[in-house]
């Protein structure tokens, strides 16, 4: 029996944390805000100097201090999940910017805020006089402009679980907080310890996540779901599930119904952190998918709504996601019974 053939399209990497944390911003929106950008870039550099040091030579600079310096009380985070690992680490009070988008925990909504996850605002930045920027591998075109005003960056990979549980190692050497640190990934690696064992000799359905569509139309025309090597396929393993996308190696790849209806998951999982900002619940979610009862997951009652804010943040608070995934693909399992 020959492959079937599913219609998709390729978001380009990154996309969907765009869908999560800038929906509202145009392209262009983007345009202008990095024009914005590589002016004050330009003119801090002119005032500064800063242009007389190469970005090879910025860049090496900005990565041995941050491995070695302990002392950093002016810290800013451009990214929700960065941001969660700083307050996780007790490096709050040493925090003074934040983007838009960082809401957790509470603590940072009083953070002067430094612009979106992909339009940082520089001048502010800038002003907040920072001794240290913490930032994502995702984050190039920002890491490029910092390097210019000679700021030490700090860069730190949440593509995957290991880039997330290194990074968290990485924050608490840079910062001085190696063994908060070491208790985080610690209790965190208990966990998925557990959930592995639990999980280990039982059967593995189909899953598929869907991580952004519009909801509120109740359109299933471009659905955006988890491919292959993302920490959301890597948690479906480990909570006892396999991955029903079997397509092009593209990490968020965005299917057509057509496609889906091609996939037929046993079970799915949809992540939409902003439920109540869209002013919806699970049982009008639930209604959507309804309409298409040809799906296998649908004809069993095995869609399952994830709308808890951390569903979208590759933070430390992952292993929250993989409860929720866990419940999902094995509701018989008790992770509190041994």
């Amino acid at each position: 029996m020959g492959k079937r053939h599913i219609p998709w399209q390729i978001f380009k990497p990154g996309d969907f944390l765009l869908c999560f944390l800038s929906a509202e911003d145009s392209v262009l929106t983007h345009r202008l805000i990095y024009s914005t950008a590589i002016a004050v870039v330009i003119i801090a550099g002119i005032v500064s100097g800063v242009f007389n040091l190469p970005a090879e030579q910025s860049s090496s600079n900005a990565s041995s201090k941050s491995q070695e310096s302990r002392e950093y009380c002016r810290i800013i985070s451009l990214s929700p999940s960065i941001t969660e690992t700083l307050f996780a680490l007790d490096l709050g009070k040493k925090i003074v910017g934040v983007t838009k988008f960082c809401t957790y925990p509470p603590a940072a909504l009083k953070k002067s805020k430094v612009g979106g996850y992909y339009d940082p605002n520089y001048e502010a930045i800038i002003a907040l006089k920072p001794d240290l920027v913490v930032l994502l591998t995702s984050h190039r075109k920002s890491e490029q402009y910092l390097k210019r005003l000679n700021l030490n960056l700090l860069v730190v990979n949440h593509e995957n679980i290991s880039g997330i549980m290194d990074s968290i190692k990485t924050m608490g050497v840079a910062c001085g907080a190696e063994d908060r640190a070491a208790q985080i990934a610690d209790k965190i690696r208990k966990k998925m310890r557990r959930v592995r064992e639990k999980t280990k000799s039982l059967p593995r359905p189909r899953v598929l996540v869907a991580v952004d569509r519009n909801v509120s139309s109740g359109s299933f025309k471009e659905l955006c779901v988890s491919g292959r090597g993302t920490f959301y396929d890597e948690m479906l393993g480990l909570a006892g599930g396999v991955n029903a996308y079997d397509g092009p190696d593209v990490q968020y790849p965005v299917l057509s119904a057509e496609g889906l209806i091609s996939i037929d998951p046993d079970i799915i999982i949809e992540m939409i952190p902003d439920l109540k900002e869209k002013k919806l619940d699970q049982k009008t979610i639930l209604n959507q998918w309804e309409t298409l009862p040809y799906l296998k997951a649908v004809k069993n009652s095995s869609v399952y709504i994830c709308s808890q804010p951390f569903s979208a943040v590759p933070g430390p608070r992952f292993i929250l996601i993989l409860e929720e995934m866990l419940k999902a693909i094995h509701p018989e399992l008790n992770l509190e019974q041994r």
